[in-house]
């Protein structure tokens, strides 16, 4: 197993886990913490994407670009269900 998946698979569960509290942020009007967010967010999937295009063949860049994606869905699910940032209800 190519060890770059479970780098990709963390990087997809990090993007959208900033991502999912950045949109939380920016509908709680928080503009430093979504700014922030916003910013890293763009780095890490800018990062990750052009990794995929330029360092992997056409096989494996199919296959990281689902773990990728299956990273990014832990990471929305994790973004929810977290209270970072937040007060509790």
């Amino acid at each position: 197993m190519d060890p770059y998946l479970f780098v990709y698979f963390l990087a997809g569960v990090l993007q959208d886990f900033l991502l999912t509290l950045n949109w939380r942020f920016i509908a709680k009007e928080r503009i430093m913490p979504a700014s922030i967010l916003s910013f890293i967010t763009t780095i890490v999937s800018m990062f990750v994407l052009y990794t995929i295009i330029t360092q992997l063949d056409r096989e494996r860049s199919v296959i990281a670009i689902l773990v990728y994606a299956s990273g990014i869905a832990v990471g929305t699910i994790l973004g929810m269900k977290t209270n970072i940032g937040f007060k509790k209800k």
